[in-house]
């Protein structure tokens, strides 16, 4: 499996082009602004796109998937309780930052404990609402696609519409830190970061239960 980072927008979001060695056949995780350059990547590595992942609903995670399904005729995937967001700016907070942007609807809705399989690709669905209601993670061979639901040395924020502090914790004590040290995270934002890291040295988590 390879993994590919696109920091894309103003607002610095990590688009992740995940794909099999053999065969080549990916995935798109959170393409959030620039669909040229996400296409260029896909190009360049010589990817054929076989879905749209989400980890969230939250505008700046989906603002270029309508030209991406527009260009490779591929299905969306998003946790069922954020699906309606995708449709909605004051849902998706677009409306909040004076802007509003919408994409099409998901093609398939996802829930703890799925497992899905793409092309060549694995992954089994982690829910980490908290950030939002239907916020996912999506996690294949000691990787694991956060959105924002955790980072290096911080969690997501809970200030937005639909946001829960405590359910946050909950979620990542449970699905997260039962993960083995060693499972690399790729947030939404930032540098990548591990379990093992966040559980001994994130602020937000070393109450001593985990560490």
């Amino acid at each position: 499996m390879d993994i590919e980072t696109i920091v894309v927008s103003p607002l610095q979001v990590n688009c992740y082009l995940v794909w099999s060695k053999e065969g080549r056949s990916g995935v798109i995780i959170d393409p959030g602004d620039e669909d040229e350059r996400i296409v260029e990547r896909i190009d360049r590595n010589e990817v054929k796109p076989a879905a749209i992942l989400l980890t969230h609903g939250h505008a700046d995670h989906i603002g270029a998937v309508e030209p991406l399904k527009r260009t490779y005729d591929i299905p969306l995937y998003i946790g069922r309780e954020d699906e309606a967001l995708l449709s909605s700016p004051s849902a998706n907070v677009s409306a909040f930052f004076g802007y509003e942007i919408s994409c099409p609807p998901a093609d398939q809705t996802v829930a703890d404990g799925d497992n899905i399989r793409i092309g060549g690709l694995s992954f089994t669905i982690l829910a980490t609402p908290g950030h939002t209601p239907g916020g996912v993670c999506y996690y294949t061979g000691r990787h694991l696609f956060c959105g924002d639901t955790l980072f290096m040395g911080s969690i997501g924020r809970t200030d937005l519409p639909g946001g829960d502090s405590r359910q946050l914790i909950k979620s990542i004590e449970k699905n997260i830190l039962s993960l083995p040290d060693e499972t690399i995270c790729y947030p939404g934002h930032g540098p990548v970061t591990s379990v093992g890291r966040e559980r001994t040295g994130n602020p937000f988590l070393t109450g001593g239960r985990f560490a």
